[in-house]
């Protein structure tokens, strides 16, 4: 049998390169071409196949991820219908609520409430009037020790008799050490005879006692209570 040498053909060799070039650009098509959503069947890519973080919550089905399956401290868009705990929550990316901002100036309003109160004090001192009572001595009557002291001298009565005039007057008769006090104050006259005070240093028996009386140069003496002497009223500021 013959032997000879096999030669090829030209239209053998333009079919060779012809495949592969064939076979090359579909492999590099297929390295170079980019895949979308649109050609990849629904369901075909289990989850643990996507890579962490590659998805964003908007491209979610909401309500799609349950509670259980949440990072602490993620709240995704699709997670609407889970429970939220404080553990949930990074305080840091709230706003400030509308009533806390009213709370940046109580220290402010707590210095203004205290300013109004010191005002209402000072001006309570020059008040005329306390729950509707007038404040301050009426004409006849001095201030001293913190109450009106009538100026001038009652007619001579007993002691008892002295005590009730007081008492309808909305006053009392003074007691014995003011009164000498009283009688210190410059243009205040006692009478001769001495007057009472509401003091009672000697009681010896029923309805007999000896009431406290002071006289023009302030000496404290005693006086039975049915003797008549001049009286004076101690009144409240307030009447």
């Amino acid at each position: 049998m013959r032997q000879g040498t096999w030669r090829h053909s030209p239209a053998l060799a333009v079919a060779a390169i012809a495949l592969f070039v064939a076979l090359g650009g579909s492999v590099y098509a297929a390295k170079r071409a980019r895949i979308d959503g649109g050609a990849i069947r629904v369901k075909s890519i289990p989850g643990n196949r996507v890579k962490p973080g590659s998805l964003p919550a908007n491209r979610l089905k909401p309500h799609s991820i349950p509670a259980n399956r949440l990072k602490p401290g993620v709240i995704p868009a699709v997670a609407a219908d889970a429970p939220l705990t404080g553990t949930d929550i990074n305080e840091l990316t709230l706003d400030q609520v509308p009533s806390a901002a009213h709370a940046d100036s109580a220290d402010t309003a707590r210095s203004a409430t205290d300013a109004q109160t010191a005002l209402n004090a000072v001006h309570a001192v020059d008040a005329q009037t306390v729950n509707g009572h007038s404040a301050g001595c009426l004409p006849g009557t001095l201030s001293f020790a913190g109450a009106c002291w009538e100026s001038s001298p009652n007619t001579a009565v007993d002691a008892p008799t002295a005590a009730r005039k007081c008492a309808t007057r909305g006053g009392e008769l003074p007691a014995a050490l003011e009164l000498a006090a009283f009688a210190e104050e410059p243009g205040v006259n006692l009478d001769d005879e001495d007057e009472w005070t509401g003091d009672i240093p000697v009681f010896t028996g029923l309805d007999t006692y000896g009431v406290a009386t002071v006289s023009p140069d302030g000496k404290v003496n005693s006086s039975l209570s049915t003797n008549l002497h001049a009286f004076r009223c101690v009144i409240p500021l307030v009447s």
